[in-house]
């Protein structure tokens, strides 16, 4: 069934680069849209640019960083709210406000404070926020009454509690959380760097190419910055599948 699937999944590829070659070659126009051949090449070439570790590498660790802070402060947050409900109807506001008001608007404001350097960190931060902190009050709120009182009267310890009633509970959640907030942090934390234009990161990158008009660089990068959100989302995801296994199998 797996085979199939990955088939399945490898087929779609195939379709829709054939869709994009097709299109390309209608248009004709490379300023427009360029053939999948020519993203592969400018790949390729970018692959061999003295700047290019440490372009990934300056991108990759600040919207990670911010991913990382937004999931320990959420589940902390929501830790909170679910044991006192007057901390979960003040933050009520401050989450509402944050999915709502859209990315751009939150840059160009924390331009005013911070760095460009650091603005990918706060924004991925910002944004994966709301979404950690949801599901895992959602997670919080949605566990056994009847199997926390049957603990409470067995006088079950806290480390049993943890592992047997609140992990078991918030995995589901967690891993929605995670699966969602990675690519939301990628796309945000690239966003600030297009407007905040940090020098060495991906997002000059991106600016450089629409101010030379260059759609093999911009296309190349994306599936860059795709591969990368790709990638950790997947090695992040395993981790935590192994994290969970070993917690389970204590």
């Amino acid at each position: 069934m797996s085979d199939k699937r990955n088939m399945e999944k490898a087929a779609a590829i195939v379709f829709a680069l054939v869709v994009w070659q097709a299109g390309a070659m209608l248009l004709n126009n490379p300023l427009l849209l360029v053939t999948p051949v020519a993203v592969v090449r400018r790949l390729f070439s970018l692959l061999t640019e003295p700047d290019f570790f440490s372009t990934v590498v300056f991108s990759f660790v600040r919207i990670v960083s911010g991913f990382f802070l937004a999931l320990a402060s959420g589940s902390l947050l929501a830790v909170i709210a679910g044991r006192f409900r007057p901390v979960e109807t003040l933050l009520w506001p401050f989450m509402t406000a944050i999915k709502s008001v859209p990315v751009a608007s939150f840059i160009i404001l924390c331009l005013i404070w911070l760095s460009s350097k650091n603005l990918s960190v706060f924004i991925s931060f910002l944004m994966v926020l709301p979404i950690v902190y949801t599901n895992m009050l959602q997670g919080i709120k949605s566990t056994d009454a009847k199997l926390l009182e049957m603990a409470w009267l067995f006088r079950v310890s806290w480390i049993k509690k943890l592992k047997y009633i609140h992990i078991p509970q918030l995995k589901p959640f967690i891993f929605s959380a995670c699966s969602v907030s990675i690519g939301l942090a990628w796309k945000s934390g690239i966003a600030a760097e297009v407007i905040g234009i940090p020098d060495g990161s991906i997002g000059e990158k991106l600016y450089e190419a629409k101010v030379y008009l260059s759609s093999g660089d911009l296309f190349a990068w994306t599936v860059i910055i795709i591969s990368l959100s790709i990638a950790f989302e997947k090695l992040f995801l395993f981790m935590l599948k192994k994290l969970f296994a070993g917690l389970e199998g204590a």
